[in-house]
This record gives C-alpha cells, structure tokens and sequence, in this order.
C-alpha cells in the first residue's frame, strides 16, 4: 500500500527589492534654540541697516531690475550684507539660499527666516542633487537664489562646478557680486569671514555674466577669475 508523500517545504516567495535609502533629513531647531536664532537675525538686522551701501547707476540697475528671476553668485565669506542688499534692492522678491540640512544648517534655517531669506535645505555631500534640483524649480518659477560657489566648507576662492550646472539647467540670467568693505573685521574660520563695522561704508558692484562663460571644462575657474576681480582680498585689514 502506498501512501502519497506531502511536501511541508515553505513555497519560495519573492522577495522585494530592497528599496534605496530615504534621503537624509533636514534638521530643525525649535523652543528656546529657534528664538535664540532669530534674535540673532533681529540684531543682525539693526546692524546692517547701519552700513551705508554705495552703489552705482550701472549696478543699481541691474540689482533692482526685478521683471525676471536671477542667480546670484557671491563669495562665501561676503554673505554678511546678502539679505540687507536682497531687502534694499529687490524687496518683492525674497532670495532663496542653499543651506545644509545638518544641525549647523537648522541654525542658519532660522536665521535666514529673521532676515527675510528662505532657504533650500541641503549640501553638497548628503542630499545635494536633490537640493540642487530644488533651486532649479524656485529659479523656474520666478524667484531669485543666491549661491557661494566656495562654500559651505572651501576651499577658498575655489569655484565647484554646482552653481554654473544650476544656471545651465535653470537657463535664468547669472550676476556676479563684488563686495566690499571700508572697515571689517576677519574671523578665524576657514574663509576668514568679512564682518563689517557698523556704519562703515560697503561697496557693492554687479556684473551679468555672458553664456559663454558658463559653458566648458574651464567655466569654473573663469567664474572663479571674475569673482576674484570684483571683490579684492585687501579690502578690509
């Protein structure tokens, strides 16, 4: 007598794919730490009102021709007076910035907001691709952004190639900053950052940058020539 055998074998199932990992979160602050950032950017905001920005006509019409959205390049050690001349000049069009989305960034999101900026979170080695293709849309959409091609961490007077691939891709007008100060004091930090005295007179120049020099392996570095030209080392002791 035969008996029919059972297989007790689990069925193979499939197993999904893994799926790829979120990407990183942006860091906020809140309760007494956000207030004490944006008590920080009220203080900020009384000081820059003190310097007296000289500007000329040429300059003062490129800044203030607000019918269409800009990129706007600037050293990373002249982001002091970047709102006060956002505020002063294109009042109706908030600058948008890239910021980190670590703790250090969740500091600078709250600042940012005090001083009439909005920020674009993320960085150039965690979430960056993302944050890039989110000043893109913002530049698509008609705002104004604001990038330090050296920044966040240097190295100094170095232009990485993320600012000319999203004026590429975003196809909105670039200007160059020059800032600079009559009296600043230097900081410590890897940029010796540009803190100007109060009441102390800032000189701010612009310049629209030509297609051509954003296209080409060397785009980079004739950015980089240009930025060095508007805004001298030497102008703060």
């Amino acid at each position: 007598m035969s008996s029919a055998s059972t297989d007790f074998s689990p069925a193979a199932s499939a197993v999904p794919p893994a799926s790829p990992p979120p990407p990183p979160r942006a860091q906020v602050l809140a309760g007494w730490k956000k207030c004490l950032a944006l008590l920080a950017g009220l203080i900020i905001r009384v000081w820059t009102a003190s310097l007296r920005i000289r500007i000329s006509d040429t300059t003062l019409r490129l800044a203030s021709e607000t019918s269409r959205p800009a990129l706007f390049v600037l050293w990373h050690n002249r982001l002091f007076v970047a709102a006060t001349i956002s505020r002063r000049f294109r009042a109706h069009r908030p600058l948008h910035c890239l910021v980190s989305a670590s703790k250090d960034g969740a500091w600078l999101v709250a600042f940012f907001a005090s001083m009439g900026l909005r920020a674009v979170r993320g960085s150039s080695s965690k979430g960056g691709r993302e944050a890039a293709s989110e000043l893109v849309r913002v530049l698509r959409e008609g705002h104004d952004a604001g990038i330090t091609p050296d920044g966040p961490r240097g190295p100094l007077y170095v232009c990485k190639p993320g600012a000319l691939v999203v004026a590429r891709r975003a196809g909105v007008r670039v200007i160059v900053l020059g800032i600079t100060y009559e009296s600043a004091w230097r900081l410590r930090s890897w940029d010796r950052f540009f803190l100007p005295r109060p009441f102390s007179q800032v000189l701010l120049t612009a310049r629209e940058v030509a297609p051509e020099t954003l296209e080409g392996e060397d785009a980079p570095a004739r950015l980089a020539a240009l930025l060095r030209d508007f805004n001298p080392e030497n102008s703060a002791p």
